[in-house]
C-alpha cells in the first residue's frame, strides 16, 4: 500500500501543539480521515480537553477515543517489569519505555475496530520512541501502515511549527508563545505517566550543568523533605504489591500512593546520560518516586523467599530484559520467554516489607513471609543442632580440588 493511499489513520493524540499540527498535516497531506486516541496513563494532566480540541479540528465525535488505561498500565506492564527488577544501564527505571507498548496496542485495537489502515505518532526521528511505537505496531499488525510525520515533513523547529499552526488556525496554548506572540522556547521536553516524569533537551543538553531546582515538578528536594523519617509496609503476593500499611489497593492506586510517599520524602530523582537505541548518548532527568520504593521493597521480599540460584540467574537475565524494554521489544518472543521464566520465580514471593523513608532514601527496616527460606536455626552464630560445621571442610576441599591439582602440576 502506498502511503498516499491511506484512507483512515489512528493518531496518538495528546491535544498539545505537536500532535494538533500532526492532525491537520495528516488531513492535508494524506487527505485521510483522522481518528484520535488519547491515553490517560496517570500523567497528572486533564486529558478530556483533547476531545474539544479534536472536535474543533473537524474530528467526528465517534472518531475520538479517550481511554483511562491506568489500571491496565500498572497491572499488565509496570508490575511485570518490576517482577524482573528491571533497570537500564544501572539507573533508569524505564518509565517512558514501558508506556509505549500499551499505547501502540490501543492504537492497533482502535484501528481494527474502526477499519483504519494506518497509525501515526508524534515521535521524532532522533529518539527511541519512534522505534518503540513502530515495533509495537508491526509486532501486533504487520500489515498496518505507519506514518511518522517528523521523518517526512520540514517543520523541524518550534518556530516553523508555530507558523504552521497560525496559518491553519490551530489553537496555540499560551505556554508556546510570549506576551508578544513570538515563539517561546520551553526549557525541557517532558513526558509523564503514573510511573515517572522525564525531562530532556535544551537546558539539559550540556551534561556538565546541574538542572535548575525549579525543573523538578514532583518530588521535594532533600532540603525540603521532612526531617523525620516515615515508616510504611508493602505486602506482596506472587511478586506484586497488593497492600500498603495493610490496606489492599488496586495496582494503579498502589503506585499512586507510593508516588505520594516518594514525592514527600524526595525519593526517585536521577540525572543520567543514557545510550539511545539509535546510537547517540542523551542526557535525561527522571523522577520515579513510587517505582524507586517498589524496587527496594521487591528485592527485599525476594531476599527471603527466592532460591539462591534462581535469584542469581534472574539478576543475570535482568540487563537483557531491561534492554529489550528500552529498545521497544515488549511484544517480542524473547521478552515473553524471559517474562515466563521470571514469573515462574515469583510464585512464593509473598509477605510484607517494612520501609523507612527519609531524605531521598528507601531503607529496608524489616521483611517477613510465611514462605521465607531464611532459617534462623541454620544462620545463627550461636550454638545450634542443625548444622555440622565440620562438613564445611570437605565442601571447601572439593571446591578447591582443581586449584590443588593445578598447583601441583602447572604452577611450579
Amino acid at each position: 500500500m502506498s502511503t498516499k493511499e491511506v484512507k483512515k489513520v489512528v493518531l496518538a493524540y495528546s491535544g498539545g501543539l505537536d500532535t494538533s499540527i500532526i492532525l491537520k498535516w495528516l488531513q492535508d497531506e494524506y487527505n485521510a480521515e483522522v481518528i484520535t486516541f488519547t491515553a490517560d496513563l496517570g500523567q497528572g494532566e486533564e486529558v478530556e480537553p483533547a476531545r474539544q480540541k479534536a472536535l474543533d479540528m473537524g474530528i467526528k465525535p465517534e472518531n475520538i477515543f479517550i481511554l483511562d488505561i491506568k489500571e491496565e498500565f500498572v497491572k499488565d506492564y509496570v508490575f511485570p517489569m518490576f517482577r524482573a527488577n528491571a533497570i537500564y544501564e544501572g539507573e533508569y527505571l524505564l518509565g517512558t519505555s514501558i508506556a509505549r507498548p500499551l499505547i501502540s496496542k490501543k492504537q492497533i485495537e482502535i484501528a481494527e475496530k474502526t477499519g483504519a489502515d494506518a497509525v501515526a505518532h508524534g515521535a521524532t526521528g532522533k529518539g527511541n520512541d519512534q522505534v518503540r511505537f513502530e515495533l509495537g505496531y508491526l509486532g501486533l499488525n504487520p500489515e498496518i501502515t505507519v506514518i511518522a510525520p517528523w521523518r517526512e515533513w520540514d517543520l523541524n523547529s518550534r518556530e516553523k511549527l508555530l507558523v504552521y499552526a497560525k496559518k491553519h488556525g490551530i489553537n496555540i496554548d499560551k505556554k508556546h508563545v510570549d506576551e508578544n506572540g513570538n515563539p517561546a522556547v520551553s526549557p525541557y521536553s517532558m513526558d509523564a505517566n503514573l510511573l515517572h516524569i522525564s525531562y530532556e533537551g535544551l537546558a539539559l543538553e550540556d551534561p556538565s550543568k546541574e538542572p535548575d531546582k525549579s525543573m523538578w515538578l514532583w518530588t521535594n528536594s532533600l532540603e525540603d523533605a521532612p526531617n523525620t523519617p516515615e515508616y510504611i509496609t508493602i505486602s506482596y503476593k506472587n511478586g506484586d504489591p497488593i497492600a500498603i500499611n495493610g490496606e489492599q489497593m488496586s495496582p494503579a492506586t498502589i503506585l499512586k500512593t507510593l508516588n505520594e510517599y516518594g514525592n514527600k520524602h524526595g525519593i526517585g530523582r536521577i540525572d543520567i546520560v543514557e545510550n539511545r537505541y539509535v546510537g547517540m548518548k542523551a542526557r535525561g532527568c527522571y523522577e520515579t518516586p513510587g517505582g524507586t520504593i517498589m524496587l527496594k521493597a521487591h528485592r527485599a521480599i525476594e531476599s527471603i523467599t527466592l532460591d539462591r540460584e534462581a535469584a542469581h540467574l534472574k539478576d543475570e537475565l535482568m540487563p537483557k530484559y531491561a534492554k529489550l524494554i528500552y529498545n521497544g521489544y515488549w511484544f517480542s518472543k524473547e521478552r515473553e520467554m524471559l517474562q515466563a521464566a521470571i514469573d515462574d520465580t515469583q510464585k512464593n514471593v509473598q509477605g510484607t516489607v517494612k520501609l523507612k523513608l527519609y531524605k531521598g532514601n528507601v531503607i529496608v527496616a524489616g521483611r517477613e513471609s510465611e514462605k521465607s527460606l531464611f532459617s534462623e536455626a541454620h544462620s545463627t552464630f550461636e550454638e545450634d543442632e542443625v548444622y555440622n560445621q565440620k562438613d564445611a571442610e570437605g565442601f571447601i576441599k572439593l571446591n578447591a580440588l582443581r586449584f590443588i591439582i593445578a598447583g601441583q602440576t602447572q604452577n611450579k
